[in-house]
């Protein structure tokens, strides 16, 4: 009798510790799940560090290129009425930056159709990822205009940019 005590004591016991590690499957399978994911982003970015170390020309090239389509991006919608932005942005610009552009803007600088902009410094602050962040300056004979531009080398298009405000140097004198 007092080893059948013990015996149904010991099953319920192992029956408790079951139940509660059966409990402990869901979090478990979460867990798992999120290390994988985690994992996954590790390696694509170590892949991404790699290809970027062994390949300094590569990523100065791209750096190259993306600077270009900058500029380009900036002489088209200085130098192009405010009505042609859908046509003319489509493809160097993200939807959102096109409609920033069209509302936010282009009613606060004056672009005249007679005004030429030029744009003589683009400056990269971030070199090594996959958002390249330019301080791009357009000037033209009577104003000059400074804008902070996030380019996304995966898409090939400006993603954000905000306007600033100069002072210094790039002030246009009469």
């Amino acid at each position: 009798m007092k080893n059948s005590r013990l015996i149904i004591l010991a099953i319920l016991v192992l029956v408790g510790i079951l139940i509660t590690q059966l409990n402990q499957i869901p979090n478990l399978n979460k867990q798992l799940v999120q290390a994988k994911a985690t994992l996954k982003q590790a390696k694509t970015s170590q892949e991404q560090s790699q290809t970027m170390v062994s390949s300094p020309q590569s990523q100065q090239d791209n750096v190259s290129d993306s600077t270009k389509i900058v500029t380009t991006f900036v002489k088209t919608f200085s130098n192009q009425p405010v009505s042609s932005y859908l046509e003319t942005l489509k493809g160097l610009a993200s939807q959102k930056v096109i409609n920033e552009l069209t509302q936010t803007f282009a009613p606060i600088v004056t672009f005249s159709d007679k005004a030429h902009y030029d744009v003589p410094v683009v400056a990269i602050k971030n070199v090594w990822g996959s958002n390249l962040n330019c301080l791009v300056i357009a000037k033209s004979n009577a104003q000059s205009v400074a804008y902070a531009i996030t380019y996304d080398t995966d898409e090939k298009q400006v993603t954000n940019m905000s306007r600033l405000t100069l002072k210094g140097a790039f002030d246009n004198e009469r």
